[in-house]
């Protein structure tokens, strides 16, 4: 166990320092996991959260566990839906985002385990921009009714700003290149199994 109780929130010095003791979750997609994370963590994206509450809770019973994600966004998310399950986790100021920003080394896998891939924030932004672009250029050329579209994605960052949640990348993240395999998702359970 830590030497102090855990804050619900650690710096980027802090985690470091404490790295050695703490057990590392990256809810992010795998694609984003594999293009940069802390060392030592482990990858259960968010919407595998819940799957992985009895190893979790073991984990937590043991030790200290820090969630992490690109920004502190979903990690929040995840911290909050283990603590309605009485477990006690911190999640990391400002993701790996703030973690890289600080100089701390981001481990990858080797080469020819990597998935390219986009961070969330960018699939979100490519597809919103996709979108109302498509939505303009055919309210020009078929019928004004199509800009309609684009009214809506921009609502929806409006409201995904004000509430911040991504309704878009809940979707995005169901996607298949956006999905864990599940020998690698095991593979995370069984680490924090031996935990």
């Amino acid at each position: 166990m830590s030497h102090s109780p855990l804050p619900a929130t650690l710096a980027t010095d802090e985690a470091r320092t404490r790295l050695h003791e703490l057990t590392v979750i990256d809810v992010r997609t795998p694609a984003e996991y594999a293009s940069g994370h802390l060392p030592g963590a482990l990858n259960i994206p968010l919407d595998h959260v819940r799957r992985a509450l009895p190893e979790i809770r073991r984990a937590a019973e043991r030790g200290d566990v820090l969630v992490v994600c690109a920004s502190g966004a979903r990690s929040g998310n995840a911290c909050k839906l283990l603590s309605e399950q009485g477990i006690v986790t911190a999640t990391l100021a400002g993701g790996t985002g703030a973690w890289a920003a600080d100089g701390h080394d981001l481990h990858r896998p080797a080469a020819c385990d990597t998935r390219v891939g986009w961070s969330m924030e960018r699939q979100v932004r490519f597809t919103a921009g996709t979108v109302v672009l498509l939505a303009l250029v055919l309210g020009l050329l078929v019928h004004p009714a199509f800009q309609l579209l684009a009214v809506g994605i921009a609502g929806g960052l409006v409201y995904s700003a004000v509430t911040d949640t991504c309704g878009m990348a809940a979707v995005l993240g169901r996607l298949p290149y956006n999905r864990p395999r599940s020998t690698d998702l095991e593979a995370a359970l069984t680490v924090l199994r031996s935990r």
